[in-house]
């Protein structure tokens, strides 16, 4: 059986990515779905429930200790009442990294993540290897991310579930008291949110 067919695959799509690709065209041209459809999905987690709803709420945080006090205590309330809930982000509750602690955030057992906060999961959160790597050897998964945590800071990791998931507050760089809210949180990235990268 041959596999002609008259569109080309980017040769380093692999794996899960290659076969998204290939139900997306079957889906397109079976008529079930428009490109421009599955455009506007993608660009609304992209755009809308992305990673700078997160980045704001922690920007938020930053600038503001009577919210950042309500968002550690009761992050649902507080991030309801900022209009982030619904699926993918029941009960969530944020973390604050200090020069302590260094928290990580992985799902064992498939992809529990704050979609309204952080937008669509990264293909690696999803994967074997870092759910299993995320818990048994977190420095080694955080240098293979290029996060060098201190000896004396501990790691803890946070298994989100379905019942409660997970964002990290990563800690404000130093000399950025001269920003607003707004660069503020332009400094702040969904990795630093998950807990494997620094701002």
């Amino acid at each position: 059986m041959s596999h002609d067919h008259s569109h080309d695959h980017d040769p380093l799509e692999k794996g899960t990515a290659l076969r998204v690709r290939a139900l997306e065209e079957l889906l397109v041209a079976k008529g079930l779905v428009t490109s421009e459809a599955l455009d506007t999905v993608i660009s609304h987690y992209e755009n809308n429930v992305g990673p700078r709803n997160g980045a704001s709420v922690v920007a938020k945080a930053w600038v503001d200790a009577d919210f950042k006090a309500r968002l550690l205590a009761d992050g649902p309330a507080t991030l309801e009442a900022l209009g982030f809930k619904g699926f993918q982000g029941e009960h969530m509750r944020v973390i604050e990294n200090t020069p302590d602690v260094h928290n990580m955030v992985v799902c064992t057992l498939c992809s529990c993540y704050p979609w309204p906060l952080l937008g669509l999961p990264p293909a690696w959160f999803k994967s074997m290897s870092y759910r299993a790597r995320a818990v048994s050897e977190p420095r080694a998964v955080l240098a293979d991310f290029g996060v060098a945590v201190p000896a004396d800071t501990s790691v803890r990791v946070w298994d989100s579930t379905a019942e409660v998931r997970y964002l990290v507050m990563p800690m404000r760089p130093a000399g950025t008291d001269v920003l607003n809210e707004a660069d503020l949180a332009a400094l702040v990235t969904r990795d630093g949110m998950i807990g494997t990268a620094l701002v």
